[in-house]
């Protein structure tokens, strides 16, 4: 049973890398990302929907770091968790996918009501947790309400095609690890992206994969996933790569020209629906 349990897991999975249609979760939220995440509104949402200030009990997963957990990092993501108005907060870490797919390692994601990826290098969270025990229980969080939540690397594993996710660097966009989470089907997920120059990045994954809807988020800037629909929250702009474009002269969304390279820029407040690739008329 458990491996079959896996095999329909991985077959899920790889059908929503490159699905006909962009959908989010049916139950629970995610909050995404792209790095550098101050703002505390966005830390006070994940709380929210982790079960509430001084009742949240959140899994903080730093390993897309990279770097040895020591008790004294546990303890200071403790210490700034408990900060954000966590009441318990657990530190899940392996590099070992055998280990993250064992019950007595996975158990304390049953009793979170949020997760938090931290940033570092996506595919060392593939490596470790794609199909895994971790893996179905973070489904399984959604499915009861939860929220998952991440930033940079932490944003870019949520989707089903995993960005930048080549071991011998971070900017090579379609890389040796190819699909992540999928927590969002037929995706493409970057980060840091005004900040670092990366808004023209997305349209070479794009034209390996046009069917993928691409997003890529500034720093300290993140979209808050509600079923098919997000909005964008936090200081700063999202870019949306779904063919077409707001042309300013005609007042209306048009079709892209073949080979034009042009996008949407959302500012906090406006929302888009990744299911009908359109932006939600009525945000701010």
């Amino acid at each position: 049973m458990r491996r079959l349990t896996t095999i329909l897991l991985c077959l899920l999975i790889s059908a929503s890398v490159f699905s006909q249609t962009t959908e989010g979760p049916k139950n629970g939220h995610l909050i995404i990302a792209g790095g550098a995440l101050k703002d505390p509104s966005v830390y006070a949402k994940i709380i929210e929907l982790a079960g509430g200030e001084g009742k949240a009990h959140m899994v903080v997963i730093p390993t897309a770091g990279g770097n040895d957990i020591t008790p004294e990092i546990i303890e200071n993501l403790e210490k700034q968790w408990k900060g954000f108005g966590a009441a318990k907060v657990s530190v899940l870490h392996t590099t070992d996918p055998k280990e993250a797919d064992t019950e007595a390692f996975s158990k304390v994601i049953d009793h979170a009501g949020g997760v938090y990826f931290l940033g570092g290098r996506q595919w060392r969270l593939a490596d470790s947790y794609l199909n895994t025990k971790v893996h179905e229980k973070l489904f399984n969080l959604l499915k009861r309400d939860g929220v998952i939540a991440g930033s940079s690397a932490g944003a870019t594993i949520q989707g089903s095609y995993l960005a930048r996710g080549d071991t011998k660097g971070s900017n090579i966009m379609i890389g040796d690890h190819e699909v992540g989470l999928g927590f969002i089907s037929n995706i493409a997920i970057d980060q840091h992206t005004l900040a670092r120059n990366r808004q023209f990045d997305m349209f070479e994954i794009l034209a390996k994969y046009p069917k993928l809807l691409g997003v890529a988020l500034d720093e300290d800037t993140a979209m808050l996933v509600s079923g098919n629909e997000f909005e964008v929250i936090g200081q700063s702009y999202i870019m949306i790569y779904d063919g077409t474009h707001w042309n300013q002269t005609t007042g209306k969304y048009e079709a892209n020209a073949e080979g034009e390279q042009k996008f949407h820029v959302l500012r906090a407040g406006r929302k888009y629906d990744m299911a009908e690739r359109k932006v939600v008329r009525g945000g701010r």
